[in-house]
């Protein structure tokens, strides 16, 4: 009988070609390569929890903390880093009201979804572990996911538009945001480009403090939190609470992390040319687990990242052990109040842009699936499924459900997925010629 574990083979840090999960680079190699995800992984963990509202220090913390347990669950078998989903933005702001700066004072109802969303995914995750994943890749094909992917940006859109419509400086730092990680895009290479959204964010950073504590054009950025918090200290944790109408926005974003994932660990099993998917049930539960465990603490909903998958590629190192050298570096700074104070003083303004740009690449995904999978719009049900899901996703469709509404993203949710499948058993086979 196999161990829990594999026995991670010691391979030479000079040698050309793949290293493989159950292989290892020495010591202070794997350390660099696990800072380096864990850096290629911070410009989305920490953006996504500003945009909520939560706390980005916490929510680094326990990105760190479910990387190391999924590592457990899945023992050491698949290389992921579990970081903040942005699946969740639409939905945790539906159902906690954010008004898109600062803090977010009802972040105790959208815990309770979040929560509630994390035991559903990991049910999946222990009924794929029993059943295989056939019935996921029949209820949730190509069309369906690239739908539902595009349907999360375009239900965003007007969330970070609006956060900047009332000042004509702040619209236009939005643009300036915008800019900055186009030139990121197009004029950066290797790592940098693949931290477009973070170099980006720093650079219109820094223009926003030459035109306001410099030139007095807008609100200047005050600086002096930076100095008056801690070096090292607790992040702030936030009790849930638990309300129907908040797990049912929240819950189906399930489906999303399902879709995610699969996609993810079919990706590197492709690259590593092993077989992986005996593990997507566990990957599943441990991935529905962290989603729970970081949701009791305050923190946002996890996901694996494509950052960290391009990591892998680029490299060819794809050792799990590098995962826990990069979740610890993540706890390290989760613990750094500092840290946390520095994020903080993100403008308004700056974060839109970025925001703007994020939605995009979300609806963009959804298209790329579409294009990966080659997905055939001159089938009518295909078309008619993306066309009603992304309406009623961009539109907000909400539906009153007894004591509680289900919104836009669960609407499209999970009318992609039934009315995929009430068409595609009506459709008429085509008649011979």
């Amino acid at each position: 009988m196999s161990s829990w574990f594999p026995r991670w083979r010691r391979v030479d840090a000079t040698r050309d070609g793949l290293v493989a999960p159950d292989e290892t680079l020495p010591p202070l190699q794997t350390l660099a390569m696990g800072v380096q995800h864990a850096v290629a992984m911070f410009g989305s963990t920490v953006l996504a929890p500003l945009l909520m509202g939560f706390d980005p220090n916490l929510a680094i913390l326990m990105s760190g903390i479910g990387t190391l347990l999924f590592f457990v669950i899945v023992g050491g078998r698949v290389p992921s880093y579990l970081g903040s989903s942005f699946a969740f933005i639409g939905v945790v702001i539906a159902a906690s009201g954010y008004g898109g700066s600062g803090g977010n004072p009802s972040i105790a109802l959208a815990l309770g979804g979040i929560i509630v969303c994390g035991a559903l995914y990991a049910v999946v995750g222990l009924v794929v572990m029993a059943a295989g994943t056939r019935w996921i890749e029949a209820l949730m094909p190509p069309v369906v996911t690239g739908a539902i992917v595009m349907t999360i940006g375009l239900n965003l859109a007007p969330v970070a538009v609006s956060s900047v419509a009332d000042s004509n400086f702040d619209a236009i730092m939005a643009l300036v945001t915008i800019l900055c990680v186009g030139l990121a895009a197009v004029l950066t290479r290797g790592m940098l480009q693949r931290l477009l959204i973070l170099v980006g964010l720093v650079a219109a950073y820094l223009i926003y403090v030459l035109v306001t504590n410099g030139l007095g054009w807008g609100a200047p950025i005050d600086f002096s939190i930076i100095g008056a918090a801690p070096w090292f200290g607790l992040p702030s944790f936030t009790a849930p609470t638990f309300t129907a109408h908040a797990a049912v926005l929240i819950a189906p974003v399930a489906v999303i992390l399902v879709a995610e994932n699969l996609g993810h660990i079919k990706a590197v099993g492709a690259m590593t040319g092993r077989n992986l998917d005996p593990y997507i049930g566990r990957a599943f539960f441990g991935d529905g687990v962290a989603t729970m465990v970081s949701g009791a603490a305050g923190g946002t909903g996890v996901t694996t990242y494509a950052e960290n998958i391009g990591v892998m590629a680029v490299t060819r190192v794809y050792s799990t052990l590098i995962f826990v050298a990069a979740a610890g570096f993540a706890i390290l700074l989760g613990f750094s109040p500092r840290f946390g104070a520095l994020i903080q003083t993100i403008p308004g303004p700056v974060l839109a842009g970025a925001s703007i740009v994020v939605f995009g690449l979300i609806a963009v995904a959804g298209a790329r699936i579409w294009v990966q999978n080659a997905v055939d719009l001159g089938d009518n049900v295909n078309l008619i499924v993306v066309a009603v899901t992304l309406v009623l996703g961009a539109g907000n469709f909400s539906l009153a459900l007894g004591g509680f509404t289900l919104d836009g993203i669960g609407t499209a949710t999970f009318g992609a997925i039934l009315l995929n499948a009430l068409l595609r058993r009506l459709q008429r086979p085509p008649s011979a010629a």
